[in-house]
Order: structure tokens, then C-alpha cells, then sequence
């Protein structure tokens, strides 16, 4: 497995749409998010978040193949987030995820916390943001009855 992180800027707009669909729909399936769904998100969408400046996003690739891509938000002072992270189905339980959170971590080496959220009845994704050193925080949102939104947060002693 050879995992590289590709910058992504307008071209690969649709890409990165069409890939964030197929890892997204079978959860908008199963929780019916109708307003929080990035499987419902639009292209003109992604184009505007690759265009802020406070932005960074990365296709994931496996070799040359695209398996995912990775968004990191810049906050204030040394805070990041990572929102999205996915793999497409057919490539996950790979620990594709776990390297790339490593090497996240590495090219943003002056973050002091680390951010994001998950579904909390993703049971899998919880237990690999904990398992690489995330800690829930007290905040939840509760979208719907089949379906809450948990936080979490990495800090980080550089």
C-alpha cells in the first residue's frame, strides 16, 4: 500500500464529488440526513470550499488510484479540522485512513488540536478516531431518531 496525499484545487472538483457520493450514500441511506448528508452535497459546493483560503483539500490515492479525499480547515490558533474525511467503500478497512491521519499530522505540524465529528452509531469510525488518540468531547447533535453527531478533538504536544 503506497498512500499519497494529492493537493487538490477546481479540476478536481468532480472527482472529489463524485467520490464523496459513492462513500456517503450508503450512510444517507441508512440515516435519511437530508440536510447534513454530504452524499446530497452539490459540486458548485465543493468548488466553493477548495477555493477558501483557509482550506486544504486532498485526494487520497492508493498507488496512482484515487480512494478518497481529506478536507483540513485551518482555525485559530493552531486548531485544524478535518471535515470530510472518506475512503470509498471498496478500499476502506485497509487502515488507508489511519496513515492518512498520520500523514495529515505530519505536513501540519504546528497544529496544537486536531478537530472533527462522526455519527456516533458508526461504531467503526469511533473506534478508529479514538483508537489514533481522539477524545470525545461533551458537545452532540442529534439530527434525527436514528442518528447523532459526536465530536472529538486530538491535542497535540509538539
Amino acid at each position: 500500500m503506497i498512500i499519497h496525499l494529492h493537493k487538490s484545487d477546481i479540476k478536481d472538483a468532480a472527482l472529489i464529488h463524485e467520490m464523496q457520493i459513492r462513500a456517503f450514500m450508503p450512510l444517507f441511506e441508512k440515516y435519511e440526513d437530508v440536510e447534513s448528508s454530504p452524499a446530497t452535497e452539490s459540486v458548485e459546493r465543493i468548488v466553493s470550499r477548495i477555493n477558501q483560503s483557509f482550506t486544504d483539500y486532498y485526494i487520497i490515492k492508493n498507488s496512482n488510484t484515487p480512494v478518497g479525499a481529506i478536507r483540513i480547515v485551518r482555525k485559530n490558533n493552531n486548531v485544524y479540522r478535518v471535515s470530510p474525511i472518506f475512503i470509498l467503500p471498496e478500499h476502506q478497512g485497509q487502515g488507508i485512513a489511519q496513515k492518512v491521519f498520520t500523514m495529515i499530522e505530519e505536513k501540519y505540524y504546528d497544529a496544537k488540536v486536531w478537530e472533527l465529528d462522526t455519527i456516533l452509531e458508526e461504531q467503526g469510525n469511533c473506534y478508529l478516531y479514538e483508537k489514533i488518540g481522539y477524545k470525545r468531547t461533551e458537545e452532540i447533535n442529534v439530527v434525527n431518531d436514528k442518528m447523532t453527531i459526536v465530536y472529538y478533538e486530538k491535542h497535540v504536544s509538539n
